[in-house]
């Protein structure tokens, strides 16, 4: 019996599909260690930052079934994924199950296979072509966890000291964030200019069309005099117009190279409105089933196979003359394992996927795919100028040019494959120069400069691939982390920093300028690098690092507390004792707090309503005995907890409310508590009324029914799902598709 290793369940489901009766496939389900959650014992930094690894909760079971199958194989091969966290997830499961016999190297059976799309014919190769665990790439991925660990820990104790408890920092998560709020400080000081607008809708008097509005010709100028805007109006009335040239210029737009994980990331938010950590979960499901290559690459390349089945697809699907080959070999600048770029694995397939999202992506992907081995699209670009004709030996100063721009597809090429990247067609009539115009109208319209636009998900991934900040399979998680921790907010889909967010990223930018830098963050990147190509040592790497930074941590303990972040307006007075006001920071954002804190306790929120301060209710707390229960204004309304908050967590239930908002439901888990109405960052949802104790929680209203599929809740869904099953895993969750399947 053969052993093969993979992270994913659907993955080992996919692969045991093209494999014979010896083989047997298990799946670790991800990591199987990690660095403890305590950081004082995650690593060991005097003996050369060692990092002390313990077991995922919940995985003994998953490691006792590998040593023992482990132990009746005759061959054990580790297939994680083909890039760095694969290869230290292999080399995790190596340590943990006693695969690896350190004594006797030359008689180990335990070895490594890697594939970058989950094919037959791509599995079969990998299985001919075993090596060893890659030390270097295994060491690169776990320098770059340390980095983040002891990067996290320093800064953010340090935060919690200065600004407020609770708050993180990173090594990539704080450039991320400063970047964002660059722009936020650039759209604050940005002062608009006033201009106009010029349009002049003209007809031709030798070929005019039947009911016409006009041909709209646009100003070649934007004046920001009004006296200049005037002229041009009324010299514009006066003047007998006619067309003084016509350019025909033919341009060709090359295909796109096919999808990186940045490009892919971006297009999908893009075009589609996927976030990119959907996308990649999306994409992890496509690979996973066997229908892409592996999504996390840095590569535009397309292998000589696959160029050669494109081809053939094109010339069946849209004849010879659509084919034109291409080779795309520029990387992005760190760009990590060399593998293709993320493609389709049976190009003759066009849908995949088995939701929605993924049927979506895999189509972009298709399509992207396809038209990168297409000719180029030619399109025919017209302008027509036209003026007014001048009056011989006039001095005065010349009329600007007015413009009429068209366009049409005159040979489609790579579009016919992606028409979404296609522009629609502008057709201008038949126009001589020399024809004289009649004018219709010719008006003006004030506009002002607008400042830089906000960071979508899509242009951040741009931005940070360009200056060299993370990897690939870090952009996604970048985002989630700046949104899980409350630093920054979507509105339509631009990003914008809150004001948490606002406070840690200017105290990361005053006191610690170099490592939340663009410079310093891509040279970090470049030295996990050389760490995979075995140029730089781990020790070496980490240690160069951490001695200056730590020296630099400790410098700012003496720096005093952030808790004045500017003075309120004048007119706004502490409505306790009517004292000016300083604005700070809590936990809900920015707020207004007397400046005799805490002497006074006056407060109010930014915005100038009185706020009032925790009011004693006598009681002392039952969980640590040393604070008062005090009433405090949340977020959601009104609560009691204990006065050594955040030190005591401890929250008094409110069993009028509690009963008010309770479903009636038991709680399938503790069997004792009730299902009730919750509210949190992302909404209503519905939780265990015995939380922290039980802490069971689902999205929707639960109906009181039980799922028949596995035993979980039914809870309430949509217009076309009233009905729905709380557990994601379970088919019922999509009952819709169960009769698809």
């Amino acid at each position: 019996m053969r052993l093969l290793i993979v992270e994913s369940p659907s993955k080992a489901k996919t692969i045991e599909k093209y494999l014979g009766k010896d083989f047997r496939v298990v799946a670790s389900v991800g990591h199987i260690r990690d660095l403890p959650k305590s950081n004082k014992s995650a690593i060991d930094i005097p003996s050369g930052f060692v990092p002390r690894y313990e077991v995922v909760k919940g995985k003994e079971k998953i490691i006792f079934e590998i040593k023992s199958l482990a132990k009746k194989a005759d061959e054990v091969l580790l297939a994680t994924d083909p890039d760095r966290e694969g290869e230290a997830i292999a080399w995790h499961v190596s340590e943990a199950c006693n695969l690896i016999d350190n004594k006797h190297p030359t008689t180990d059976k335990t070895k490594r296979v890697v594939f970058y799309e989950i094919t037959k014919e791509a599995v079969e190769e990998a299985l001919e072509h075993p090596r060893e665990i890659d030390i270097n790439l295994k060491e690169a991925q776990e320098a770059r966890r340390v980095l983040d660990r002891l990067v996290g820990y320093d800064l953010s104790g340090l935060i919690w000291k200065k600004v407020r408890y609770g708050l993180s920092a990173g090594r990539v998560q704080s450039p991320a964030l400063r970047i964002i709020m660059e722009r936020e400080r650039e759209i604050r000081a940005f002062k608009p200019i006033i201009f106009w607008k010029i349009f002049a809708n003209l007809e031709s008097k030798v070929r005019p069309l039947k009911d016409s509005q006009g041909l709209t010709f646009e100003c070649s100028v934007e004046p920001q005099n009004k006296e200049e805007m005037e002229r041009i109006l009324q010299k514009g009335k006066e003047g007998s117009w006619e067309i003084i040239d016509i350019k025909e210029t033919k341009v060709a737009r090359a295909p796109r190279a096919p999808f990186i994980t940045s490009t892919l990331q971006q297009t999908a938010s893009s075009r589609l409105g996927i976030a990119p950590s959907r996308t990649m979960y999306f994409a992890q499901r496509l690979y996973e089933a066997g229908h892409i290559t592996y999504m996390r690459t840095d590569s535009t390349n397309l292998g000589i196979a696959a160029r050669k089945d494109i081809e053939n697809l094109i010339k069946k699907k849209y004849g010879n003359d659509y084919f034109e080959s291409h080779i795309f070999t520029k990387k992005s600048k760190n760009a990590q394992e060399a593998h293709e770029a993320i493609r389709p694995t049976h190009m003759n397939v066009e849908s995949a996927g088995t939701s929605d999202g993924e049927k979506k992506l895999y189509t972009l992907i298709w399509q992207r795919a396809i038209s990168s081995q297409m000719k180029s699209a030619e399109i025919m670009r017209t302008k027509v100028v036209a003026n007014i004709v001048a009056s011989a030996g006039s001095s005065d100063v010349p009329m600007p040019d007015f413009l009429l721009n068209g366009s049409r597809i005159i040979f489609d090429g790579w579009l016919k494959a992606d028409p979404l990247s296609a522009s629609e067609d502008i057709i201008l009539p038949k126009l001589n120069i020399n024809d004289p115009l009649k004018l219709i109208n010719i008006n003006a319209e004030e506009k002002e400069t607008q400042p830089p636009a906000r960071y979508s998900e899509a242009g951040l991934i741009k931005e940070l691939e360009k200056r060299g900040i993370g990897r690939p399979s870090t952009y996604a998680s970048i985002i989630k982390t700046l949104d899980d921790r409350g630093y920054v907010e979507k509105k339509a889909k631009a990003l914008y920093p809150t004001d948490t967010g606002e406070v840690v990223s200017s105290f990361l930018e005053e006191h610690f300028p170099s490592y939340i830098s663009d410079s310093f963050t891509a040279e970090m990147e470049d030295e996990l690098d050389d760490i995979a190509s075995g140029a730089r040592t781990y020790k070496k790497t980490l240690s160069d690092f951490y001695t200056p930074f730590l020296k630099e941590v400790e410098k700012k303990e003496h720096i005093p507390k952030v808790t004045n972040l500017g003075q309120a307006p004048e007119d706004l007075k502490c409505s306790v004792c009517g004292a000016n006001m300083i604005i700070k920071l809590g936990r809900n954002g920015k707020f207004l707090s007397c400046e005799r804190y805490p002497q006074c306790q006056g407060a109010r929120t930014i915005e100038g309503k009185e706020l009032e301060g925790p009011k004693d209710t006598g009681e002392i707390c039952p969980k640590c005995g040393k604070g008062n229960l005090v009433t405090r204004e949340g977020k959601f309304g009104m609560f009691t907890t204990c006065s050594r908050f955040p030190k005591c967590k401890f929250v008094k239930k409110d069993k009028e409310l509690e009963q008010a908002n309770s479903t009636g439901i038991k709680c399938p888990v503790c069997k004792n508590g009730f299902m009730s109405e919750k509210r949190g960052r992302f909404g209503v949802f519905y939780s265990c009324s015995n939380y922290p104790d039980c802490k069971y929680a689902i999205k929707a209203k639960p109906t009181g029914e039980i799922c028949k599929l596995c035993g979980s809740l039914m809870m309430e869904g949509t217009k076309t799902i009233p009905e729905r099953c709380s557990d994601k895993k379970c088919l019922n969750h999509n009952p819709h598709k169960i009769n698809q399947k």
